[in-house]
Order: C-alpha cells, then structure tokens, then sequence
C-alpha cells in the first residue's frame, strides 16, 4: 500500500546513514586522527579507540540488528504454522501475458474458497487460512503478477483478469473470493470488468481491510497524502523503478538492520508476534522494490465507485478498527453500497489483521462462506 512506501524510503536511508557512519568511524580510526612523535624523531597516526568500538558496533547492528528490533517489537510467538512453507502449486500460463503461480489444498470435495493476497506479499501469507479454513473448504491461493513466483504486467485490470482465469480454471460452479488490501481492489474490479462472471459463478465476496478508490483518499491524513502525490510521492517511486538495483541493494540493508521491520510495525496493531512482522517484512524485501512502486502507482488511477451496487452478490467486509492504511469507514463505504452487505471490525487490529487475529478473520469467513453455499445448495 502507498503509505508503507514513504515509511520505507525513510527507514532505508537511516539504516545507509547508520553504514555510512560505520564506514567513517573505522576509516577515521584506522587513519588515525592525529600525528604524533615519536621518541625516534618518526611520526605515527593517533588511534582513538572510541572510533573503533563505536564503528564495530554500528556496523554489527548494521547487518545483525534485526535480531535485536523485532523482539522489541512485537510479541513473542505462539503456535504459529510455518509461514515461508509453499504447497505443491504451479505455474500456468495466464490471460495478457501473465505466468500465474497458482496453489490448490484443502479439502479437495469441498466449497472452493479464492484468496487473493495484498501488494508486496505473496500467497505464504495465507498460512493461518490454510491451517484452519482447507479444514473445511477447498482453497485456492495464487501470487499476484509482479510478485512470488508470478509474472506479467502490474495493473488491477490484469489482476482482475487474472482472478476471472481462474475462476474459470477452478472448475467450481460456484465460489467465494476472499480478498487482503489490493486482493479485495482486485475482486472489485472483477465485477466492474467481468460482471456477467461475478453473476454467474462467484456466490460470496470477503473484503479484507480494503478501499474502493485510490487509497491515498482513505488512509490517514488524506489530505496530506493527496497532496505529496506529484511532488513527492510519484517522482520517488519512478526513481525507484529506474534505480532498481540499488533499491534492491538499500531494501535488504534496511532489512538486516531491522529498520524495514520498524517501518512495517506501523501495518500492525497490539497483538503482531514475532514471526509476523519477520514474514511480512521479509516479503516486502524480496519482491522487487520496482514491481511494488508499479502496484502502488497503479493504485493512484483506480476507482471501483458504486460497482457492487449493481451485483446480487453478499458482501462481508472485514475491517481492523485501527487500520491506518485503508480506514475502517472505506469499507463501511463499500457495505453501504453494495446491494447485501455486511461489516465486521475487528478491535485493536491495523492493516496485517488477517495475521494479527487470523483466528477471528477466518472464523468469519468460515461463517460467511457456509450460509452463502448453504444457500447456494451446497454444504461445506
């Protein structure tokens, strides 16, 4: 999302003034700062050894201090499953020129529930809905294009047309589409491009912590946000396209140091454990920072207005009641509009609710899911 990427720029540029500080503390100790006589007429560099301890200590919290931040921020871990694991998934070739890396598991003879995760992540980040919901349904996960092991141009207009694909691919007469941050953008842009789809096969719609316009207009300070877009924000993501490797090179600096795992906090409420914050800063590491500052360009030009009020399709929009990046009144907007809809805020959450309290997210849509296919003729 556009406001982690300002946070990030900041927390990189600390941790290369932090390296750049290292380098200077050592150079200037070995170098000496000044010249001093010796008995023998010679003259030789006066070392002051404060320069030296002080330069091996920023240079071990350079590249090992993430082993000291993250236990500072977030809360020990509890019975959490393994976050980096993937299934036995595949790569397919995708509508306009994508190459889907795409995950089926679960419950093969049951409901089929589509999850679509949020930008800079991957489809590791349905490991909580893995454990608990394939008790139940059959789960279909997939990388966005840009990201994972998918590729292909970046744009919601693909990424809808990419999820219309498989829902085709599923073979299911009917599912439910499950989306996280831009994975719900995406799903409202499959009904505004593919309503006759969405009609047809998708019986249910889940909306986690998401918008309906340009986000920069529903997170905090909009006004602000709105306003850094041209001068600010943008030039600085282009520059970070053109300069992607260094950006690659400053990312990891940032997240050895443990500064991007303070960036990333700020997408956490009260309840963030240890390995949360490690997976999603790791992703959001990983994936190239160019193929993220094009996902976030790509959201500045997208409005999906008023698209579910003309779709017979249950809504449940699941909020985090301290969400920061896409406020909870977005998605009280989109459940205004939508012709079924329905809204539960989840307390003391921010944007990564979905791990925070995933047992909470994924009780819902284990609730959700049931009554539309019940509904629909079909038990899970």
């Amino acid at each position: 999302m556009p406001l982690f990427f300002p946070v990030r720029v900041l927390t990189t540029l600390v941790s290369l003034l932090l390296l750049a500080a290292t380098v200077y503390l050592l150079w200037s100790w070995y170098d000496g700062h000044l010249l001093v006589e010796r008995a023998d007429g010679d003259v030789e560099p006066l070392r002051e050894d404060w320069r030296l301890w002080t330069g091996l200590l920023l240079l071990g919290f350079s590249f090992l201090g993430r082993l000291v931040v993250v236990p500072l921020l977030a809360r020990p871990d509890r019975d959490e499953p393994s976050v980096a694991a993937r299934g036995t998934g595949e790569e397919v070739a995708g509508p306009m020129g994508t190459t889907l890396f795409i995950e089926t598991l679960g419950r093969a003879d049951g409901p089929t529930l589509i999850l679509t995760h949020g930008w800079s992540m991957d489809s590791t980040i349905w490991h909580y809905a893995k454990r608990q919901l394939g008790q139940h349904f059959r789960l279909i996960v997939w990388d966005l294009p840009g990201l994972g092991r998918s590729r292909g141009p970046i744009s919601l207009e693909t990424f809808a047309a990419c999820l219309a694909f498989i829902i085709e691919r599923s073979g299911a007469p009917g599912v439910v589409l499950v989306g996280h941050s831009i994975g719900g953008m995406t799903i409202q842009t499959l009904a505004r491009d593919f309503p006759d789809l969405v009609a047809q096969r998708v019986r249910g719609m889940v909306l986690f912590n998401t918008t309906y316009t340009n986000p920069l207009r529903t997170m905090i300070l909009p006004r602000l946000m709105q306003a850094l877009r041209w001068p600010v924000l943008e030039p600085l993501m282009r520059l970070t396209i053109l300069l992607q490797p260094l950006a690659w090179l400053g990312a990891w600096q940032s997240y050895l140091s443990g500064m991007a795992h303070l960036g990333n906090r700020i997408g956490f409420g009260r309840y963030v454990t240890r390995s949360q914050l490690e997976h999603v800063t790791l992703l959001s590491t990983r994936n190239s920072q160019g193929s993220i500052c094009r996902g976030n360009l790509a959201m500045f030009r997208w409005d999906a207005t008023g698209v579910l009020a003309h779709l017979p399709v249950p809504v449940l929009a699941v909020a985090g009641a301290a969400d920061i990046v896409t406020k909870p009144e977005a998605s009280q907007a989109i459940v205004g509009e939508a012709a079924e809809g329905r809204l539960i805020e989840i307390a003391g959450v921010n944007h990564m609710g979905m791990l925070e309290r995933a047992e909470a997210y994924n009780e819902a849509v284990a609730a959700f899911a049931s009554a539309v296919f019940v509904r629909d003729g079909v038990r899970s």
